[in-house]
């Protein structure tokens, strides 16, 4: 289990937005604490209208900034950035988020934000359908691009009776996110990751294809914490509705053969190699190139080849390379990997449950097994992609590269090894 003083020393701002949710910034602060953290909380005068200052002025036992030109301090924006190690908004409004992306500095919260030199995370809550609004989806985008981590709200039931996508993350998603925030700040440097995403599509004719069920968010969520960590990425990826990763350099394919060129083209740029992506086993031997009619079909079966097997053929050219495939599997999950792990002579693979109603392909979160070369199987419980990519980041240099010297030696809470 991770050490009980995991954030020892580390001076954290805490900020509080008006959502119903802010009650549960209370408990937030009081496991922050628990940690070792040293916690200063910012409210807006919306959240005073939720929780009581006095509530965290208590718990803190610190002054809680409430005004751009407090008494406490003539400039607390300045002061309080000054010595933070990170800032924490939770829960983030809507409303929070656009002013944060449009660099409004309109009171403590947003002067704050804009005077920060510290790393951001931000714990969304709203009602339902506001996520999914276009202005604050490119809001988000926004800050994203900027470095700040935006997590993503959790679906279920809302103050307001509805259910949607709209809860404040759960806490220790938030804890986690805070942790991987602080202790992984560009351990990746000077790594050249490629990594494969999203499905491929394999023509039958000039409207129709053949693909799968896959929606790239592994792949991209690989990409986009590994720039975050200070690599050099590129991001080659079949058709998704997905919006390209900050700072990463994006290549789109369709089919099986173009993911393959595309791929062989940068290897041996690359120092790792992660293949999240769902490339089709079988594509149409006799394509067309026009659109085939409903009164000319014959009835005749559609005749099918095997497409390449990528990670096979790079992994007979590897030399430094680190090679991380991905394992889409319905059952016998640890002896189906062990053997795929082999027979590709990977250093790591990721085994994903697709079946049931929690399979991989298409939702938010995951549970995984990792599959080291040479080590014990390790369990991965259910969480977000983006959270996810970052473990999995985390055992890919621990077991593959080797950590840096200042990283813990601290297994992670959520992971355990099994047989």
């Amino acid at each position: 289990m991770m050490s009980e003083k995991a954030l020892q020393s580390k001076r954290i701002v805490l900020c509080v937005t008006g959502s119903i949710a802010a009650y549960k910034a209370v408990s937030l602060l009081r496991t922050l604490i628990e940690e070792g953290a040293e916690v200063s909380v910012v409210m807006t005068s919306s959240a005073t209208q939720f929780v009581a200052p006095l509530t965290f002025e208590v718990l803190s036992g610190r002054p809680v900034l409430q005004r751009l030109f407090a008494d406490v301090h003539p400039m607390p924006h300045l002061k309080v950035t000054e010595d933070a190690d990170l800032i924490l908004v939770a829960p983030a409004t809507a409303n929070c988020l656009a002013k944060c992306a449009l660099g409004l500095a309109d009171d403590l919260l947003g002067t704050l934000f804009v005077a920060a030199r510290c790393p951001i995370v931000m714990a969304p809550a709203m009602d339902g359908d506001m996520w999914d609004y276009p202005a604050l989806a490119a809001h988000v985008r926004t800050l994203r691009e900027r470095g700040v981590v935006v997590l993503e709200p959790e679906d279920g039931p809302l103050a307001s009776g509805l259910t949607g996508k709209g809860r404040l993350p759960a806490e220790h998603m938030i804890l986690e996110a805070v942790r991987a925030r602080l202790a992984r700040q560009r351990d990746w440097a000077g790594q050249r990751v490629l990594v494969s995403a999203g499905p491929t599509r394999e023509p039958i004719d000039a409207v129709r294809f053949i693909t799968n069920a896959s929606s790239g968010k592994m792949g991209y969520a690989m990409a986009e914490a590994a720039a975050q960590r200070g690599a050099e990425v590129v991001l080659v990826s079949g058709p998704t509705a997905l919006p390209p990763p900050p700072n990463v350099t994006c290549v789109p394919v369709l089919t099986a053969e173009e993911m393959h060129q595309e791929l062989e083209s940068r290897f041996a740029w690359s120092t790792v190699l992660v293949m999240t992506a769902a490339v089709g086993d079988f594509r149409p031997r006799h394509p067309s190139s026009a659109k085939t009619k409903k009164h000319e079909w014959t009835g005749e079966p559609l005749e099918l080849e095997r497409t390449p097997d990528i990670l096979q053929s790079l992994s007979q050219k590897r030399t430094h390379h680190v090679l991380v495939g991905f394992a889409a599997e319905s059952e016998d999950l640890l002896a189906n990997g062990r053997k795929k792990l082999h027979q590709k002579n990977l250093d790591l693979l990721v085994v994903n449950r697709i079946t049931g109603p929690q399979s991989a392909f298409g939702n938010e979160t995951n549970e995984v097994i990792l599959l080291p070369r040479d080590g014990t199987p390790i369990q991965v419980e259910r969480l977000p992609k983006r959270i996810l990519a970052d473990r999995i980041l985390d055992t890919i240099r621990e077991q593959c590269i080797g950590p840096p010297a200042s990283r813990s030696q601290q297994p992670h809470e959520g992971i355990r090894r099994i047989q």
